[in-house]
């Protein structure tokens, strides 16, 4: 099958959509599949193409969300290029911008068009609106965003129950949703896929020591990640065990914030930034923790959790829709409601090591239903669906119509 796949957020970018599209691209490509991209240039205002015009990158405006960029919604010049590729299928994986120009390209060259929906925008328009117009912009986004894939998507997949109920509650959405989590690509977080000697190196640059009781947070540092109830528990957690450490890795706009918010709790020594770390290094640092923490209340999914839990790592967090299909409470992790419920949870962990290991070998169990061969493996089935079946099916229907159009034709020839 000749797939393509447009999205604003690609390699070299990090975050999470750029990890599963990279990830969904190379899982495609090993089952057989040829693979095209449609994305935003990251670097300027410049048109390129990569890889024997495989990959076609725009020029792109920079919108004030982290490092997003916004195409024009039909860039002229790839539109030949795209046309070459003869493309079975279009996946869109954004809503604006490229997401847009999918959907004239589906239309115009009539081709099915499948559509993830990767993010809440109504939890990130404050970056644009600045706290000016909120609700008004939240109803402008939501409209948008029911146009999109109401109007104008074949198919549409979400990775979680928690987006599945808000297209078919909030947005009355009254198509097809197929519920297909984003996979990983678990093989490079397990523990014997990394080398100890170089785990002990990274604890020592990071002054953790062998007696640390290591907590982990991924993600990117602004308020929506809700760093700053880890920060302050952590506070608390210290004070029962003074080898507690936090351990953050990101960056963002609140950086600055939460490392004067642990300075002015005294615990500078037991909240460690880390800072970025590139995409083909992370894997390397999540050999560091015990567990896995997030209080985060904006995820489609969370694919650190994942992550994690393919590194042996259990994960406490927030008893949130986007993660009550990952952890299981007391199998390979705890969800909280409450700052109580959190360090309880914790300190649990803490006391009990039996128990942590119990954790660590059915998080790594879980983690290999993630797999990106899984993963691809449904996401085909939702292309074949667009399709209108298989190409083994297509050959069975047209066999089938074929026999019984001889049939009738016999039928009438009295034979």
């Amino acid at each position: 099958m000749r797939i393509g796949l447009f999205t604003d957020t690609y390699p070299p970018f990090i975050n999470g959509v750029s990890t599963s599209i990279a990830m969904l691209e190379q899982a495609l490509i090993k089952q057989g599949h040829q693979v095209f991209i449609v994305t935003v240039n990251p670097d300027d205002m410049h048109y390129k193409t990569e890889d024997n015009d495989r990959i076609i990158r725009l020029p792109g405006i920079p919108i004030g969300i982290y490092d997003y960029r916004l195409t024009g919604v039909y860039p002229l010049k790839a539109i030949s290029t795209i046309k070459d590729w003869n493309l079975d299928i279009i996946h869109s994986h954004t809503e604006f911008g490229v997401g847009t120009f999918a959907r004239i390209i589906a239309k115009q060259l009539d081709i099915p068009i499948v559509h993830t929906y990767h993010t809440m925008y109504e939890d990130y328009i404050h970056y644009i609106t600045k706290g000016y117009f909120d609700t008004t912009s939240k109803k402008i986004v939501e409209h948008l965003t029911k146009f999109y894939c109401d109007k104008t998507v074949t198919e549409l997949i979400v990775p979680t129950k928690k987006t599945y109920d808000l297209f078919k509650e909030k947005y009355e959405y009254t198509r097809n949703i197929h519920i297909v989590p984003t996979g990983i690509e678990v093989e490079r977080f397990y523990r014997e896929n990394n080398q100890e000697d170089e785990t002990c190196i990274l604890k020592a640059g990071l002054g953790i020591e062998k007696d640390d009781f290591v907590l982990l947070f991924v993600g990117r540092l602004a308020s929506e990640k809700n760093v700053t109830f880890l920060i302050e528990n952590q506070a608390d957690l210290v004070k029962k065990n003074k080898h507690c450490k936090l351990l953050i890795i990101g960056d963002g706009p609140d950086m600055e914030l939460f490392q004067r918010q642990a300075k002015k709790l005294k615990i500078e020594e037991n909240v460690i930034f880390a800072g970025k770390i590139a995409w083909e290094d992370i894997h390397k640092y999540y050999q560091i923790p015990d567990v896995f923490v997030t209080a985060s209340h904006t995820e489609t999914q969370g694919l650190t959790l994942l992550e994690a839990m393919a590194a042996s790592v259990p994960v406490v967090a927030l008893d949130d829709d986007a993660f009550r299909d990952v952890v299981i409470p007391d199998l390979n992790g705890y969800l909280f409601k409450n700052k109580k419920e959190y360090r309880e949870d914790i300190e649990f962990i803490m006391k009990h090591p039996e128990v942590l290991k119990r954790l660590q070998r059915q998080a790594r169990i879980n983690a290999e239903s993630h797999s990106a061969k899984y993963y691809a493996e449904k996401v085909l089935d939702v292309y074949y669906t667009a399709l209108g079946g298989k190409p083994e099916e297509h050959k069975e229907k047209k066999t089938f119509f074929s026999k019984m159009k001889n049939v009738i034709k016999k039928g009438f020839h009295g034979k």
